[in-house]
């Protein structure tokens, strides 16, 4: 049976079954208070016969049936009862509706209000047939039960009357059976749509496929709703955000993370590779929202470590790296290839091999400088690629001969000084280059002598106001245009608490920002 037969079947059942327990629970007390008024009713009438003076003192007549008949035919027609008998102490009769009754033995026993001087409620059947019936004794002046007074109601009146207030009972039952059977077709008929006409069976294999899907996929997937609430995270995604959410309440804490998920519900935009860090790593994270009826209700988040997408795309990096590097030096060197050019055409021989010279002997310098004074050849391959790249920006990119660094601890450190190096220089020489596009410069210096590794940049930037060199490290902070700004100090910053370390900010003698970072080799 389909859910939408299902809903229907049970609501109508249930209307059904309240509307008819309720019907017979009202019938059955319509029968019962009937039967306690009329039987109540019945007694009134009784005792009011039995205390009438007249009817008392016709019992002493020679024919008492001609004073009591009246009396009692006038009051059974007012009272609307069925009949209105009187006897006396033998049961003989003094009145009765029918007049061919009276002088003949009543039909029911007296005995209890007789002997005893009782008064009884009861139903019974007599010469009038079935009735409500009450009889109490007439007593006269002296105290003694000279007779009986019984009065009955019959019940095949009061059952038309009854049957009238059922049969419209039962049209309001079925009318009320009706519209519920109307709103449950019409709720069912919406809860249908809301599931998108799908079987429980179906929404059940569906959560669990989905569930399944999720929990296979590599990456960290999450979906939030707009007060960063977590609806749903596979099994790669709760080991990443352990320490990220509140386990109670299940909310995002991260602000980068909170950052991306308030842009994408306020332009109702997808944002892809976005950097945030967790946990001393680097992370891209794709966001798009979740759009019902033209409103964003929540928005899924695709986390992936950077160190996975580098380790996918190592080769190609490779290649980029190379292809910068070839590209800045093709640029440099076509300009002086050109220069050289046109000295031999002029036949300033002389200066063209100076230039030649010149070119060769600083070009070799720079490399054997590397070569003796940085043993490790991650920072030595990083110092020459922003050598080369300060050459495309035309900034000044000076390394003190004095610098020297031949003792790395380990490959681990050589890498996260490679991140925050060419961090922090590129910071400088896009600095000096927004200040003057012609006599910008970079200065580099380094050791190892001690027991730390110290490196200063230094630039003739616009430098970095005290104020603002709390929050420069904060992640998403810039000052810059364009998306997947304001990462690079927070990296920077992130590598080295990683490393133990710490990096000072002041005023650089160059006019612009120094950075000092110290990092302990052990």
């Amino acid at each position: 049976m389909k859910l939408l037969s299902q809903i229907v079947l049970l609501i109508t059942i249930m209307i059904f079954s309240s509307v008819f327990f309720v019907s017979v629970l009202f019938t059955g007390m319509v029968d019962d208070l009937t039967e306690k008024s009329l039987g109540n009713q019945a007694m009134t009438v009784a005792k009011l016969i039995a205390e009438n003076e007249e009817i008392i003192h016709a019992f002493e007549d020679q024919n008492p049936s001609k004073t009591i008949q009246p009396i009692a035919e006038m009051t059974r027609e007012l009272a609307g009862a069925g009949y209105v008998v009187i006897g006396n102490r033998d049961g003989i009769r003094y009145s009765h509706h029918n007049p061919i009754n009276i002088g003949k033995t009543m039909g029911t026993s007296n005995e209890p209000v007789l002997k005893e001087g009782k008064s009884i409620i009861y139903e019974g059947t007599g010469i009038s047939g079935n009735a409500i019936k009450a009889k109490t004794p007439i007593i006269n002046s002296k105290g003694d039960v000279i007779g009986v007074s019984s009065v009955g109601f019959l019940t095949k009146d009061v059952k038309e009357s009854v049957a009238k207030n059922k049969a419209s009972v039962l049209k309001l039952t079925l009318v009320i059976l009706l519209l519920g059977v109307a709103g449950a077709f019409l709720i069912a008929r919406r809860v249908k749509n809301l599931i998108f006409n799908l079987e429980p069976e179906e929404i059940s294999f569906m959560f669990k496929e989905k569930e399944a899907t999720l929990e296979a996929i590599r990456d960290a997937i999450v979906t939030v709703d707009s007060y960063y609430q977590i609806t749903s995270m596979n099994k790669r995604a709760r080991e990443l955000l352990k320490n990220h959410y509140r386990e109670k309440e299940v909310t995002i804490e991260n602000s980068r993370m909170r950052k991306i998920i308030d842009e994408v519900i306020s332009f109702k935009m997808t944002l892809v590779n976005q950097n945030i860090i967790l946990g001393h790593q680097l992370y891209i994270v794709d966001s798009s929202p979740i759009i019902e009826e033209d409103k964003v209700k929540g928005v899924v988040l695709t986390i992936r470590p950077i160190s996975e997408i580098e380790q996918i795309n190592n080769e190609v990096s490779k290649i980029k790296t190379i292809s910068e590097n070839m590209r800045a030096q093709n640029h440099e060197y076509l300009n002086k290839l050109n220069t050289i050019y046109g000295l031999l055409n002029l036949k300033q021989y002389d200066r063209a091999i100076e230039m030649i010279s010149g070119e060769v002997r600083e070009r070799q310098d720079i490399i054997n400088f590397l070569m003796s004074s940085v043993k490790d050849p991650l920072i030595a391959a990083c110092l020459l690629g922003k050598i080369n790249r300060s050459k495309e920006l035309r900034v000044s990119l000076v390394i003190d001969e004095e610098s020297n660094l031949i003792d790395i601890p380990s490959t681990e450190i050589s890498k996260s000084l490679v991140t925050i190096l060419g961090n922090i220089i590129d910071n400088a020489m896009e600095a000096v280059r927004d200040r003057d596009r012609i006599n910008g410069k970079v200065k580099i210096s380094f050791t190892d002598i001690g027991k730390d590794l110290i490196f200063e940049i230094e630039d003739s930037g616009y430098g970095i106001d005290i104020e603002l060199q709390q929050i420069v490290f904060t992640d998403g902070y810039t000052t810059k245009s364009g998306e997947n700004h304001g990462i690079g100090l927070a990296i920077v910053k992130d590598s080295i608490d990683v490393l133990n370390g710490h990096i000072y900010m002041s005023k650089s003698e160059l006019g612009g920002a120094k950075f000092t970072i110290v990092i302990p080799k052990v």
